[in-house]
């Protein structure tokens, strides 16, 4: 199946700046795909260039199996875009911007009417009648997807959709984005890991221009991330870090709290193994042990320190 995008060695220079270096992925269609990295990565810079909004010095970018760079507006109205910031005129109301936003797009009548009802009720916006210059930062970034959506689109790019906004807004925004799994392609750009972790079910991570790991979130985890075990004694917690630091299975050993160790190890075998022995020839109890699961961020971290 063609992937609803791919990237081939996509290069962007500005200047001396490589912005994008011989960046290659592919989305497969329907997926929910976390582009994440730190700010400065590269992310808004693809964006533009999948958008049509730049031009990449070399290399290729398609949407729907066509080229970017020359791609007819027919392909472009299969697309939906939420740029980082938004901007909406405030003195529309949520309805009428939704209703001004798909007339761009040729919809009228009935269909204009339904799709704007479906879209404001998606986005929790169905009775309010505040104008958008009313609107707190939540509600414009739900309704900055409703107006990226108007169009019904094989491909949705989002750009930081969440940032700055608080716990209840997140909330709302990664609802919506969770929903349409399935039925549309979204290219999901962040540098928050927890959003990503939450709805997507794949992910690319960008470091300074450079892709460095691509795959399902699963896989990812398993394949990147070293096994993390919890340690938790009665006494002598300082003491027992010393005595596993030394270990050729052990690749870090943090101290959350008194008494409890988190032993990052790249042989959880023997690690089972050595860690009671070691707690038993110190002479404590032993109160815990248990795997932890691995979280993207643990990914993240070891990839792109």
């Amino acid at each position: 199946m063609t992937p609803a995008i791919e990237l081939r060695t996509l290069t962007k220079l500005y200047g001396p700046l490589r912005a994008l270096d011989r960046v290659s992925l592919a989305v497969p269609s329907g997926s929910v795909f976390g582009f994440l990295g730190p700010n400065g990565a590269g992310k808004t810079t693809t964006l533009r260039i999948l958008t049509g909004l730049a031009r990449p010095t070399s290399g290729s970018a398609s949407v729907l199996g066509h080229d970017v760079a020359t791609a007819t507006n027919d392909v472009r109205a299969a697309v939906g875009y939420l740029p980082d910031v938004p901007g909406f005129y405030p003195w529309m109301t949520g309805r009428e911007l939704l209703r001004f936003a798909g007339r761009l797009f040729g919809l009228s009548g009935s269909t204009l009417s339904s799709r704007v009802d479906a879209l404001l009720d998606l986005a929790g916006l169905a009775g309010v009648t505040t104008r958008v210059g009313g609107y707190s930062r939540g509600m414009k970034q739900r309704l900055g997807v409703a107006q990226a959506l108007i169009n019904a689109p094989s491909v949705l790019l989002l750009d930081e959709p969440t940032s700055a906004l608080d716990p209840i807004g997140r909330k709302s925004v990664l609802d919506m984005i969770a929903s349409l799994a399935g039925r549309t392609t979204v290219f999901f750009s962040t540098h928050i890991l927890s959003d990503v972790e939450r709805v997507c079910d794949t992910v690319a991570i960008l470091h300074r221009g450079v892709v460095v790991a691509q795959a399902p979130i699963g896989e990812l985890k398993a394949r990147y991330a070293m096994q993390k075990i919890a340690v938790e004694v009665t006494a002598g917690a300082d003491e027992l870090a010393q005595d596993l630091a030394d270990a050729p299975w052990v690749a870090s050993v943090e101290r959350p709290s008194d008494q409890r160790l988190v032993v990052a190890v790249t042989d959880p075998s023997a690690a089972q193994r050595a860690i009671p022995a070691a707690v038993a020839n110190r002479g404590v109890g032993l109160r815990r042990l248990e795997t932890v699961e691995v979280s993207l961020e643990d990914v993240f971290v070891d990839l792109v320190r």
